[in-house]
């Protein structure tokens, strides 16, 4: 393109545009020829089904009262992230489904909108590395804001080069940081992340011109690693690593010290929590940063402390919505109880599954219950069962869960306002 034509784009004429590849333009032009697999499109199926229960479970939440000036693709996002029961893609540590599930039914996209998505965002997500998250950055809605463009930009038909243009155009939103959790804004800011990319992805297809070599130079900003950054080949997966499917409805890094405190007590028999007198948990270091409040005093600082959610698992066996409540997590028994929880901490860091996760129960009466989990239940190489899957979907939906199951991506634009309605105020 030469200057004048340039300048009949409305383009500056003198500044020298990126033809090369670029992390937008590789990404885009893989997003735009996707061509999923059969099973590529059962995991899709299954991130609906996953992202829209959890959504309808949050229903009844005030958070989504507040979140009304929101568009209708971040406010099913705010749905999906609040009770903190959604998805994850570990290699990125990103909630990949809580972004690209409602961009997609908010732009009245398939399943390949939301594969290219969440392709994208995994790949993004990797791109960006665990430095970026170690740094405080919130991956979900880093990577999230261009995912949710390109979500919407293959439902409304943009090639390459517009899907480039869409991802610069988010670029300039696509931020969330950690001292949000234990929040609402770590929800609402997902929420934020998807209206931005929706928003960018409109005015893309609208004409709206941008360098899409921006996207590079944001990742730069915010300490991209460039050795993580890859394309996978066409016959790859369209999300590398799959999604973790969380099995309690709290941080994820916490699902292995809740799997191994079950683990130990079920070896044991049932205990008696006011004969536990301590409480040892061993993990890698970089497995608990988002672990943020150890002395946790509401449910949603209770989704992010280790503490809590050992004493949770003593108490309640299996950790539900009713242990992540302010009531819950101020129960007496459990704030004495979490207050016995010693945290020790081993060299580990750069994926939330690396190593393994140690606890020790210690009781009055002499006996000492262990147990060491790797890889917790739900995880993409230990996946949830079908009954697993169906006691979720039931735990979160009751009397709508059948019609969650039965979702399908040519239905869920429709239907899906009609589950969440009952619960919402108008």
């Amino acid at each position: 393109m030469n200057a004048a034509e340039r300048y009949d784009e409305g383009l500056d004429p003198t500044s020298t545009p990126s033809e090369g590849g670029g992390v937008a333009r590789e990404l885009a032009a893989w997003a735009a020829t996707l061509r999923p697999t059969d099973a590529d499109l059962e995991l899709a199926r299954r991130a609906l089904v996953d992202t829209v229960a959890v959504a309808v479970a949050a229903t009844g939440d005030p958070l989504l009262e507040v979140a009304a000036p929101l568009g209708a693709g971040g406010r099913l996002a705010v749905a999906a992230h609040v009770r903190d029961y959604d998805d994850l893609h570990l290699p990125s540590t990103s909630h990949i489904s809580a972004v690209c599930v409602p961009a997609t039914l908010a732009a009245g996209g398939d399943a390949r909108a939301y594969l290219a998505a969440a392709g994208m965002m995994a790949r993004l997500g990797s791109r960006l590395g665990w430095r970026h998250y170690d740094r405080g950055w919130h991956a979900t809605c880093t990577a999230g804001a261009p995912a949710a463009a390109v979500a919407g930009g293959i439902a409304a038909g943009l090639d390459a080069e517009g899907l480039a243009r869409a991802m610069a155009l988010a670029a300039p939103a696509a931020g969330g940081n950690h001292r949000a959790f234990g929040t609402h804004a770590k929800s609402l800011q997902v929420g934020f992340a998807v209206d931005a990319g929706l928003r960018a992805a409109e005015l893309a297809a609208a004409g709206a011109t941008a360098d899409p070599a921006a996207v590079d130079a944001w990742l730069e900003l915010v300490g991209g690693a460039p050795d993580a950054w890859y394309v996978p080949e066409p016959a790859s997966p369209a999300i590398p690593g799959g999604l973790a499917i969380k099995l309690h409805p709290c941080c994820y890094a916490l699902q292995r010290p809740i799997a191994a405190v079950r683990e130990a007590v079920a070896q044991h028999g049932p205990i008696d929590p006011a004969t536990v007198s301590s409480i040892t948990v061993t993990a890698p270091e970089g497995t608990l940063r988002p672990l943020i409040h150890d002395r946790p005093g509401s449910g949603l600082e209770g989704k992010f402390s280790v503490e809590y959610a050992v004493a949770a698992a003593i108490l309640d066996d299996f950790p539900g919505f009713a242990s992540f409540t302010d009531e819950g997590v101020l129960r007496p028994e459990a704030q004495a109880l979490l207050r016995r929880v010693d945290v020790r901490t081993v060299p580990g860091d750069g994926d939330l599954l690396i190593g393994t996760v140690g606890v020790q129960l210690r009781t009055t009466t002499g006996a000492a219950l262990t147990a060491v989990i790797g890889t917790p239940p739900g995880a993409p190489r230990r996946p949830p069962t079908d009954a697993e899957l169906a006691a979720k979907i039931a735990g979160c939906a009751g009397s709508a869960a059948a019609d969650v199951a039965a979702l399908t991506w040519d239905a869920g634009p429709a239907l899906v306002p009609d589950l969440l309605r009952p619960r919402v105020a108008a």
